[in-house]
């Protein structure tokens, strides 16, 4: 980025920030400055990106669909690191390739728990905090599927869908109290989440041939757009679902 992005003194706690997005973000994060806490419920996972990521990062065990244990992990960051400003909602799993009508209901049950109730738990456990410290803010991972049928994306994209309107809803709630909350919606990128989903590298290939830049983006740029829209140069942004996928979003078809 032309300007570096300063995050000093900032905390960030980022779910499922060992691999994929996650990691990204919370690397580009802890290069920035900023202090970071991953939760996961792959605890040793989450130690072993900690200790490959620098002193900045830390590991807290978490599951994101239980609000006692979001509440314990949110203690036990504020514990060791002192504060929460920043939050990125970014633990999820791919569902099945069943259609949508389909899908078995415990599958749909779990899609929706980790990919929907997970960032609304979370948000709902941390915003109080970022009330007592007169601000923060909030970023949702989400994808395209959202708005547009793609094949084999399913109940994910009614989980994203859903998500979205969440985001939307939440922003007004949490303006108010300087509370900024937003979703990233990254374009495809092979990421253990994305290995779930059949046919995976036709997508990536539509992207290349559709996209205005005529390529798909890395995970360097997603966290890039991240650390923008949690920092202080987007301080006017909230209740946006941001682009961050090559511009394929304003192509004529999926």
């Amino acid at each position: 980025m032309g300007n570096r992005i300063d995050l000093e003194g900032c905390t960030a706690v980022v779910t499922g920030g060992a691999q994929g997005f996650g990691r990204a973000i919370t690397e580009r994060f802890a290069a920035s400055g900023a202090r970071v806490a991953i939760w996961d419920r792959d605890m040793a996972l989450a130690e072993r990106t900690a200790a490959e990521l620098g002193e900045r990062v830390t590991a807290i065990v978490c599951d994101v669909t239980d609000p006692a244990k979001v509440a314990k992990a949110r203690d036990a960051t504020v514990s060791r690191l002192g504060r929460i400003d920043i939050l990125v909602n970014n633990a999820g799993i791919a569902g099945t390739n069943a259609k949508t009508w389909e899908t078995d209901v415990e599958e749909w049950r779990k899609v929706m728990r980790i990919n929907l109730d997970g960032p609304f738990i979370c948000s709902r456990a941390v915003a109080p905090l970022m009330v007592k410290r007169g601000g923060g803010s909030i970023l949702t991972m989400t994808y395209l599927g959202s708005q547009r049928v793609f094949t084999n994306y399913n109940v994910m994209g009614v989980a994203k869908a859903a998500l979205e309107s969440t985001v939307r809803y939440l922003a007004a709630d949490l303006g108010p109290q300087n509370i900024r909350v937003n979703a990233l919606s990254a374009g495809p990128i092979k990421t253990l989440a994305a290995a779930g989903i059949s046919g995976f590298s036709s997508i990536l290939q539509v992207y290349r041939e559709r996209a205005p830049l005529r390529r798909n983006v890395d995970l360097a740029e997603v966290a890039d757009a991240a650390l923008f829209l949690l920092s202080p140069a987007s301080r006017a942004v909230t209740g946006e679902i941001v682009m961050a996928d090559a511009g394929f979003h304003v192509s004529g078809g999926a």
